[in-house]
């Protein structure tokens, strides 16, 4: 009975850049400059695949802040804050803005 080992929970740079399908020396630059996670000791590189799932989960700023932004939608102050909102633009929400 074989068994087939374990995935490793810390990754040499060879094997963090086939995980995330990169060429190493674009994983090397993104690390270097903390674009992604990893740490660098000595001339070695080594990355937690928790912190590369996480790092691939978060997606840009746009979607964190769109996410973040539903987290409101439960606010009961919600609807009087667009209320003024668009009060304060001269429109209301059903209007488009665009110019016909």
């Amino acid at each position: 009975m074989s068994r087939r080992p374990k995935t490793s929970e810390v990754f040499t740079l060879a094997e963090a850049a086939r995980y995330l399908r990169l060429p190493q020396d674009t994983l090397r630059k993104h690390a270097s400059r903390g674009d992604i996670p990893g740490r660098q000791i000595g001339k070695h590189w080594r990355f937690l695949r928790a912190a590369l799932d996480q790092w691939l989960g978060k997606g840009d700023k746009q979607t964190s802040f769109l996410r973040q932004f539903g987290a409101l939608a439960e606010d009961p102050n919600l609807p009087e804050i667009r209320k003024a909102i668009y009060a304060g633009r001269g429109r209301s929400e059903t209007e488009d803005g665009l110019d016909n």
